[in-house]
Order: structure tokens, then C-alpha cells, then sequence
């Protein structure tokens, strides 16, 4: 199908979206969810055939575990669907009303966004939960997803159109652009007229061309290259325990720390130890100098360029940087994060607080892992992404992110003088 083709059925099914009653809306995402568990042979199937083109091609541990799908992993998707039917809907509420001199009511209703087009690479879960997302706030979502997880998303939107058309709705709600060069992706990013908003979700390069290119308005998700800074007062077997979580839990995801950030005075005494605890997982550590001879004549250390303060690896592999304090501390992440999550582990509160204040992201922890920086942790039953920007959207995007609002006016025949 064509891209002028799918943006126009899109706007024909918004019509019939955007009024779609919230009961209807969960009918068809708890419906959805089992249909998911019933497709999952299906599924599993085609995301076979993709783990194996994606094998071929010699992709990364980290690209590898975002492609895979699994029994477990298909019925967490459909637990996402059910956890947003849950959701109180957003669409229709009235923020405010307010009278003015005149005797005009003037308030403001929240609705949705329209049409929103979502790039993004080897992730087919975002299906599903762009899919439970978009569905519950009354907006069609035309998906492009990457070449690697072409036969995994078709799978999940086949089984999602199927539950529409079930329930006598436009299976258009939902679209998958099955054209994977660069050039119908570029033309997707200038369908004014069409989509609303896009939104990309993938690595750095991906979101750099959407930003460049896109003339449709773009909601920045962002990469993680995330920190988490032991302060002097730390509980090492605390600091240990987080760390290894967030390193190693899940290398290839944006939440996953890449650094960390070590005071000068428990180098020393901390390095050794949590180097250790990494060895499960031989994790390769890229230390500055101080790093280097707390960690002297060990195995997969190696010395620390520029570059890696700067990099996202979503690999086995974390940089180390020591400081002489919390501002040092706060200096350094604020010089080469993302925007995406930061942490400190600490038993000083006001270093904990300074740090909260101080530093510019999206989500910052106080003593607890990148890893909950998620819309299923956050408790929005699903996400659309990690917004790194500031304007509309930041941190995990659920319904709310993906509601606009108008002004609703009630009058008794004013005119203006």
C-alpha cells in the first residue's frame, strides 16, 4: 500500500476514533490481549525468522535481546494491554472552567493528538504498547518499524487488525508500513496533512534523521547513557547490587547504566569489589587512571578515552570515572548524559538532594536502579517511549503524553465590542 493511501485511510478511522467510548476502547484492548496469546505460535514464528536474519547479519547480544520475542515476553505485551484498559481515560476530561466578566464559560478538555506515526527499530513489543497506548486515547498510530523486526511486527498487527475487525472497528486504527528503505521513511517524516505527531524510538542515529528531516512536529525520545554516582557514604553491598542490575539486567535497553561515577575517597576500596561482582557477566570496565590502579593487573579493565564519557554501548561494557565530590559528581553527568535517567547511591541526604535538584534528566534516582525508568514500572500499564526532551513530554510517555487540548466555550449569545 502507499504511503498517500495509508495516511488516508488513517484520517478516515480517526474520525471514528476519536469519539470511540472509553468501554469499547477496553473491550478491544482485553480482547487484543488474548488474541496476542492465542497468535503467539504465529508470532513466535515470524520472530524466528527475523532472530535468524538477524544472526546473518552479525547483529549485537544487545540488538539480538530487544528483537527476541518469547512465550513470557508475548504475555507480557498482552499483560500491557490489559494493564492500559485499566487506565482511567484520559479523553474528555475537563481540566478547568472559568467564568469571565462577560459571562463566558471557558475551559479546557483534553483530547487527542490525531494521527501519530511512530519510527523505530528491532523492538516489536513497541507494537503492542504503541498499539494499547494510541487505541486508549483515541488516536491511529501508523507504525514503521526496521527491517530487522519486519516479520514480528506484521505478525502483531495482523492479530491486533483481526480483534478490530472482531468488534466492527476500522482495522486502519492501526497500520504497519511494510517498505523499509530509507527513502519511504523520509517521506513518512513529511506526511503534513496525514500525521499529527511522530514520534521515534530507537538508537541515536535514527533520531538524529527524524530530527533533521521530519517537517511533521517530532517528540524527541532519547539514547541512555546513563550514570550512577557512589557517593563516599555509600552501602557498597547497595551500590553493588544496583549496579550489576542495571548493567547487566538487560544490556540493550536506553535504561541500562553505561557509567559510573566513582568519589575519590572508596575507589580504592569499591572498584575491587564490584569488579568482581561484574566478572559474572564479564563486563569490560573502562576506567580513568585512578580506576586503573585500584583495578592493577585485572582482567577486562581497560583505559578510558573521551569518547567513552559520551557513549551508549548496550554491550557488556561500562566506563568508570572518579571525582572528588558530589559536584564534581553532578558536573560530569550533566556533560555527557542524555537526558535519560540518572542515580546516586548515598546515605548523605544532602547529597542525595543536591543531586535530585541538580541533575538535568528525565528521571533521577536516589539508591535504586536505572532500570524503573519505564511506563510499566511507572505504573502507565505500557510506554510510548523515553522522551528526552522538555516541551509537552518528558520521562516515560504514557496516555497523557499522547492527549492534546481544546478550548471548550459555553456562551448565551455574547458578542465581542
Amino acid at each position: 500500500m502507499q504511503l498517500e493511501e495509508i495516511g488516508k485511510k488513517a484520517k478516515e478511522a480517526e474520525s471514528v476514533m476519536r469519539v470511540l467510548d472509553t468501554n469499547t476502547k477496553n473491550e478491544v484492548l482485553q480482547k487484543a490481549a488474548e488474541n496476542l496469546k492465542k497468535d503467539k505460535e504465529k508470532i513466535l514464528s515470524a520472530n524466528a525468522v527475523d532472530m535468524e536474519n538477524g544472526r546473518k547479519k552479525g547483529m549485537s547480544d544487545g540488538l539480538l535481546d530487544r528483537l527476541l520475542l518469547t512465550e513470557a515476553r508475548i504475555a507480557q505485551m498482552a499483560e500491557g494491554l490489559c494493564q492500559v484498559a485499566a487506565l482511567e481515560d484520559p479523553i474528555g476530561e475537563v481540566l478547568s472552567m472559568k467564568k469571565r466578566p462577560n459571562g463566558l464559560l471557558i475551559g479546557q478538555k483534553r483530547v487527542p493528538l490525531g494521527v501519530v506515526g511512530i519510527i523505530y527499530e528491532a523492538r516489536p513489543n513497541v507494537t503492542a504498547d504503541a498499539f494499547a497506548l494510541c487505541f486508549k486515547t483515541g488516536n491511529v498510530v501508523i507504525l514503521k518499524g526496521g527491517s530487522d523486526a519486519l516479520h514480528s511486527n506484521q505478525a502483531i498487527v495482523e492479530s491486533i487488525q483481526h480483534t478490530l475487525g472482531e468488534l466492527s472497528l476500522p482495522e486502519t486504527a492501526i497500520q504497519l508500513i511494510c517498505d523499509t528503505s530509507h527513502e519511504t521513511a523520509e517521506k513518512f517524516m513529511r506526511m503534513n496533512g496525514y500525521v499529527d505527531v511522530l514520534i521515534p524510538r530507537g538508537g541515536a542515529g535514527l533520531i538524529r534523521t527524524v530530527v533533521k528531516n521530519a517537517t511533521v512536529p517530532v517528540i524527541e525520545t532519547g539514547t541512555g547513557n546513563c550514570h550512577i554516582f557512589v557517593d563516599e557514604s555509600a552501602d557498597f553491598d547497595m551500590a553493588v547490587n544496583i549496579i550489576y542490575n542495571a548493567k547487566t539486567q538487560r544490556i540493550g535497553v536506553c535504561n541500562a547504566c553505561e557509567s559510573i561515577v566513582i568519589h575519590e575517597k572508596i575507589v580504592d576500596a569499591f572498584m575491587p569489589v564490584l569488579a568482581e561482582r561484574l566478572k559474572e557477566k564479564h563486563v569490560e570496565i573502562r576506567g580513568d587512571e585512578r580506576v586503573m590502579q585500584a583495578l592493577a593487573g585485572q582482567e577486562d579493565v581497560k583505559k578510558a578515552t573521551e569518547e567513552d564519557w559520551g557513549t551508549e554501548y548496550l554491550d557488556y561494557i561500562i566506563s568508570a570515572k572518579t571525582v572528588a565530590g558530589v559536584d564534581e559528581a553532578i558536573a560530569h553527568i550533566n556533560k555527557y548524559n542524555t537526558g535519560h535517567s540518572e542515580a546516586i547511591i548515598t546515605e548523605n541526604y544532602t547529597n542525595a538532594e543536591k543531586f535530585l535538584n541538580e541533575v538535568d534528566a528525565a528521571a533521577v534516582y536516589v539508591n535504586a536502579s536505572t532500570r524503573f525508568t519505564d511506563g510499566f514500572e511507572f505504573g502507565f500499564g505500557a510506554e510510548i517511549g523515553i522522551s528526552t526532551q522538555k516541551l509537552h513530554a518528558r520521562g516515560p510517555m504514557g496516555l497523557l503524553a499522547l492527549t492534546s487540548t481544546k478550548y471548550i466555550i459555553y456562551g448565551n449569545g455574547q458578542v465581542r465590542k
